[in-house]
């Protein structure tokens, strides 16, 4: 007889997705027969795609920001039929919490959030608020209130090795020269991106030690500006600007087959960091404690400045420091060993 299935509905950034995947692992060793399904925004599900524990990805259908009652109740009748037994609401908003209590989905586990006590059932607090995200989410898995677990497994994804020659050939960077992959952008806002001078200095290095190189400049369309900044600097043998120009699982599949990624704290980070690739992670007004990167090659450079981290979208001082002052020699440095 089955034993229903698990509803998870995924946050709204691409990075907090993969950092959420833990979670999934530890409710497959709970319950191994039973299927997990995600929700998803279309722009995050990809991301969910490509790892293992996930049945079925579901592509929410609402407007950012929009309550859209009318349209959730009858998304909830939709996922009535599918046997949830339980749901995990990863976002703390109210409006993700009404659709499994919508869906009369019997056991219904978030945190606290927005007040959200009877549309969830299984009420955990961040008792924490500086904690890191993997654990963070990971604690879902257990009851209220319970010591984490110590053996929290680390974000996991997979891509077939078939569909990285697939892309690759398809975006100009076929053949044998190793893959090495720049994040220039960072949705949060221009103070985490480390300045298109220094990624070009980077890549002029990474040029002069391998000529044979591909330097492939992922992002989405938001980024393509920063991207052809540093091919203005460094011209474009061997350097790929591809930002907007590949859809996120193209992008993983790059990630998935290079030699080393170099990435802003973005969401690019943390599924090279999830697809155990070498990365090197640059921290400037953000946390490098918060979101650190799992590879089993794995670097987080921040300056650690007296005004770090500020998680502003801007330089509230107007220097820029925390980045401008993290100089390419020292990223070459670390990326030359790797």
């Amino acid at each position: 007889m089955s034993e229903g299935r698990t509803l998870v509905i995924s946050p709204n950034w691409i990075g907090d997705a993969v950092m959420a995947q833990p979670l999934l692992q530890m409710l497959k060793r709970q319950h191994p027969a039973r299927p997990i399904d995600v929700l998803a925004p279309p722009s995050v599900a990809p991301a969910w795609r490509a790892m293992i524990e996930v049945d079925s990805v579901l592509e929410t259908p609402f407007r950012h920001g929009a309550l859209q009652l009318r349209e959730r109740w009858r998304y909830a009748k939709v996922l009535r039929v599918r046997g949830y037994v339980d749901a995990y609401v990863l976002p703390n908003t109210i409006k993700y919490a009404l659709i499994p209590w919508l869906a009369g989905i019997a056991r219904r586990v978030g945190y606290k959030g927005e007040m959200r006590y009877g549309l969830l059932n299984v009420v955990h607090h961040d008792d924490a608020p500086k904690r890191a995200m993997v654990p963070f989410y990971a604690a879902l898995a257990g009851a209220p209130g319970a010591a984490l677990r110590a053996d929290v497994p680390r974000p996991a994804m997979c891509v077939d090795p078939e569909q990285v020659i697939e892309v690759r050939a398809r975006h100009g960077m076929g053949g044998a020269g190793r893959l090495v992959v720049f994040a220039p952008g960072a949705e949060f806002g221009a103070a985490k991106r480390w300045p298109a001078r220094h990624f070009a200095a980077l890549a002029q290095s990474v040029r002069e030690q391998d000529p044979s190189a591909h330097i492939a400049l992922l992002g989405s369309p938001k980024d393509r500006e920063a991207c052809a900044e540093i091919t203005a600097l460094t011209g474009t043998d061997g350097i790929h600007n591809v930002a907007g120009a590949t859809s996120l699982s193209e992008a993983i599949a790059l990630i998935a087959g290079a030699a080393a990624v170099v990435a802003n704290d973005s969401g690019l980070l943390h599924i090279a960091s999830a697809l155990n690739r070498p990365v090197i992670a640059l921290y400037g007004p953000t946390d490098p404690d918060h979101a650190p990167p799992f590879s089993d090659v794995a670097r987080s450079i921040s300056l650690r400045l007296a005004c770090a981290p500020c998680r502003q979208r801007e330089c509230p001082l107007g220097h820029h420091d925390c980045m401008e002052k993290l100089e390419p020699g020292m990223v070459w440095q670390e990326l030359r060993q790797m």
